[in-house]
């Protein structure tokens, strides 16, 4: 079934076709909110509060097509909203779950392990508002459009957000290439 329909029925209060959507997108948010806060315990808090609102304010989505962008804001606002709660760190979890994927040869597991640990280093470096519309861009593939409406933005404001924050990525990362 399309997102439409299910949205609508949703809408409705047909709980199965919430769960499909939950099942489709809960992936992807959860992808963006850990990156974004590298906690497994905050992005799951994250997904979830997510998901509850979306059930609960789903009859004031005007259009049934907008809404996995209300999702990637509304999972990008909470997320800045605990950033700005506490002080970032970064979670050893992150590079764990990132590099599970990587089992074979034990170096390139090593090697893979320590870019992501670089990686999430330098995504700490960057401003909250820096990470949030590189991730969209970079790891969930977002329009400019679709990110600038997500963090409440112009997109030439993300323009510059996203190049401030791949020149910065690329000087950390550089000892990498």
């Amino acid at each position: 079934m399309d997102e439409g329909t299910l949205v609508a029925r949703a809408r409705e209060g047909d709980v199965q076709a919430f769960e499909q959507l939950v099942r489709r997108y809960q992936g992807p948010m959860y992808r963006l909110a850990l990156r974004m806060l590298a906690s497994t315990g905050d992005a799951e808090d994250v997904v979830q509060e997510v998901f509850l609102t979306a059930w609960r304010r789903l009859g004031q989505l005007e259009q049934d097509a907008a809404f996995v962008g209300w999702l990637y804001r509304t999972t990008t606002n909470r997320c800045l909203n605990v950033i700005r709660a506490r002080k970032p760190t970064t979670d050893a979890e992150l590079d764990q779950h990132e590099s599970a994927g990587s089992s074979g040869r034990p170096e390139r597991a090593a090697e893979t392990s320590a870019q992501m640990t670089a990686l999430t280093a330098a995504l700490d470096l960057l401003t909250s508002e820096q990470r949030a519309c590189w991730l969209l861009r970079e790891v969930h593939g977002r329009s400019y459009d679709e990110i600038a409406d997500a963090t409440g933005t112009t997109s030439t404001a993300v323009r510059g957000r996203i190049a401030r924050a791949r020149a910065q990525l690329a000087e950390v990362m550089a000892p990498w290439r």
